[in-house]
Order: C-alpha cells, then structure tokens, then sequence
C-alpha cells in the first residue's frame, strides 16, 4: 500500500527537480559591445560571414564599402572579407562611443591579422605578395583610416581628419 502512493509521490516532485535551472543551464545575455568584440576579434573570418549575411544580430551596422578607395581584389588576393570586418569595427567602435586611438590600432592590427590569415591559405608562391600587399593595405588604414577623402571637382584630393562619434 505504501509503495504505490510513494512512486506516485515521486512521479509527482519529478517534474518540479527538473524544471529547476541549475547555475549550469543559466546562460547571461552579451551586452552589445561584447558582442562586436566576439565577432571581431574572437570568431573566425566563416563566423563573421555568416553573421554578417544574417545581418544578425540586427541591432550592429554591418555596412561596408568594401576596401574603400583601394581595390577589393588587388592583383586577384579576395581582400573584400577583411575589409568588411574592418569597417565593422570601425562603425560599430563609432556608433558605441568606443572608437578611441587604442581601439582604432586594435581593430586596424586586427585587420592586418585577417589579411594575413587570409594571404597564408594561398599558393606558397604568391604568398609573399599577399604578405606584402597586406602591409600596404595595413599602412593605408593606419595613415588614412580616420579621415574621409573630399574630392574636389579639378580632381584634387584632401583628407579631412573624422571626429570620433
């Protein structure tokens, strides 16, 4: 008699054990600048793209001109990813009220370290060049990466220094 109303007794509390969370189950929510630091300088360049296709999470700017004024693809090196991740910094660092000198050169190391991961998955020939053109790259958004080019109408150029937002 016992035995059959304490498996009921038990059926009953099981539920409720396991509906409890457990320090283990509880995940915390990124606040959004944690999450454009794990995409920038934690995932792969494949993880980035993926979330820069879904456009997700929505909230980010994942506008991009490409490599800007430089070619995407100079001499066939496919450059365009790691510009997009650039100018991801660089918008959302802006937009966060982050983008100081210190962030500008870690998101711009970042940068060269993304070309570079992307130059060592090239033929072992042509690997130098894409060293080398990376560097280019690199020292173009070092000099020029917070200024915004004004091109007169004789065709002259002038770089005007960007405030941070």
């Amino acid at each position: 008699m016992y035995i059959p109303s304490l498996l009921a007794l038990a059926a009953a509390a099981l539920p409720l054990t396991t509906a409890l969370p457990t320090t283990s189950t509880l995940t915390t929510r990124e606040t959004i600048q944690e999450t454009t630091d794990n995409l920038l300088f934690v995932k792969t360049m494949p993880q980035f793209q993926e979330a820069r296709n879904a456009r997700n999470p929505s909230t980010l700017d994942w506008s991009s001109d490409n490599c800007s004024s430089s070619p995407d693809n100079p001499l066939g090196f496919k450059f365009t990813q790691s510009c997009q991740r650039h100018d991801f910094g660089y918008r959302n660092y802006k937009k966060q009220s982050r983008f100081t000198e210190t962030n500008r050169k870690r998101i711009d190391d970042n940068f060269l370290k993304d070309l570079n991961n992307y130059c060592d998955g090239v033929s072992a020939v042509l690997e130098g060049a894409c060293k080398a053109l990376a560097q280019v790259y690199y020292k173009a958004v070092r000099e020029f990466g917070s200024k915004k080019m004004i091109r007169r109408e004789d065709g002259s150029v002038e770089w005007l220094e960007v405030d941070p937002e």
